[in-house]
């Protein structure tokens, strides 16, 4: 049997979570964040999925996640790559970079210029998540790079630092900074094409945070950001069903104990359920003792210590339970589901970090009906 995680990718729920994502950004061009391989689901065949659907744009992080994107196929739209312009990468796999700072759009326009082409690009601007970007009121290195001959400014973008939280002074301050910038520049008559900033918890809570575009990741994937969700997150659907089988079933005396560092001891006689996966496939340690998983319909507890390799369940209270059987550590089964939700608050993260690692290790199944 093979050992590890498989995660299963439903592609009608990220065409039902594009729907959503759609009706809320109204008019607003939708620019898809595919970064971290889609947040664990498999970047190529999601961008797929959300082209054949309408998105205008893909964002990824790293030029190698767009050049990953253009090496599979996907030609149709632009694919702006937030964090990494290197000149030779974007012109030879055609990406739209983010630029941050004059130094960049230098190395860029002269790259260009050396080889006879020009960009498109996107700038963008700092207005409170402190991590990259021009300063709101560097409008005269702004205006520097808008005159470099070879480059093409088409979009202007910035980042909120935490639009999820109910408190919205922050997240409307940033907003504030955005607008100021484009009413400067507007004077100055530059024209952008483009401004965007609204990433899923924006567009799902501020809605003067949707401007000309908007970047939907988390929502995609069928998760709310948000700590309060309303009717319209209720309605997405998780795109990603993790699950294992059980290796071995074994009858243990009560007063045994079980795995690592003896943290679980058996109350009773118990049948323990080994599973073939560990840490080594992104099961978390913090999880020893600390999470269920679903097997026949019901909740299993995990007992004892995440091994590298392997992890033991409780059966002692499901019947019928077969070595073999499908064990789901997140998604549904019958009655009962986990969501990565739970699992990150089990653990004191969040469900990207849970996306991420889960989608990352396991080996993809992606279902198209």
């Amino acid at each position: 049997m093979q050992r590890g995680l498989v995660a299963e990718i439903d592609h009608a729920a990220v065409a039902h979570n594009l729907a959503i994502t759609k009706e809320l950004a109204a008019n607003c061009k939708i620019i898809a964040v595919v970064k971290a391989d889609a947040y664990g689901h498999g970047a190529v065949d999601v961008s797929r999925t959300l082209i054949q659907r309408g998105v205008s744009m893909l964002a990824v992080a790293y030029a190698s996640e767009g050049k990953e994107l253009r090496e599979s196929g996907i030609k149709e739209v632009p694919i702006l790559s937030l964090f990494d312009p290197d000149p030779q990468d974007v012109i030879m796999y055609n990406l739209t970079p983010v630029i941050s700072n004059k130094g960049q759009a230098k190395r860029l326009s002269d790259y260009c210029h050396s080889i006879g082409c020009q960009r498109n690009i996107h700038l963008k601007i700092d207005t409170g998540m402190g991590r990259t970007g021009f300063q709101p009121e560097q409008t005269e290195e702004l205006i520097e790079i808008f005159n470099l001959s070879n480059l093409r400014v088409v979009g202007i973008m910035s980042h909120f630092s935490d639009a999820d939280i109910l408190d919205k002074e922050f997240a409307r301050s940033q907003i504030e900074g955005f607008d100021n910038l484009r009413g400067v520049l507007q004077k100055d008559r530059i024209k952008i094409d483009c401004w965007h900033m609204a990433n899923s918890a924006a567009l799902i809570s501020v809605p003067e945070a949707r401007f000309d575009a908007v970047r939907p990741g988390l929502m995609l994937y069928g998760l709310s950001p948000m700590s309060e969700p309303d009717s319209k997150e209720v309605q997405l659907r998780p795109v990603m069903a993790v699950k294992t089988h059980l290796l071995q079933i074994r009858s243990v005396k009560a007063g045994r104990y079980i795995s690592y560092g003896r943290t679980f001891k058996t109350s009773r006689d118990s049948l323990i359920g080994v599973l073939p996966v560990g840490y080594a496939d992104g099961i978390n340690r913090l999880f020893s003792n600390n999470l269920e998983v679903l097997v026949c319909g019901t909740r299993a507890p995990i007992v004892g210590s995440v091994c590298m390799d392997t992890i033991m369940i409780d059966l002692t209270d499901i019947e019928g339970a077969t070595e073999g059987e499908e064990v789901v550590i997140m998604g549904s089964q019958g009655r009962e589901s986990i969501n990565a939700k739970e699992l990150a608050a089990k653990i004191g993260t969040i469900p990207y970090e849970i996306l991420t690692t889960l989608g990352l290790r396991a080996t993809k199944r992606h279902l198209f009906t």
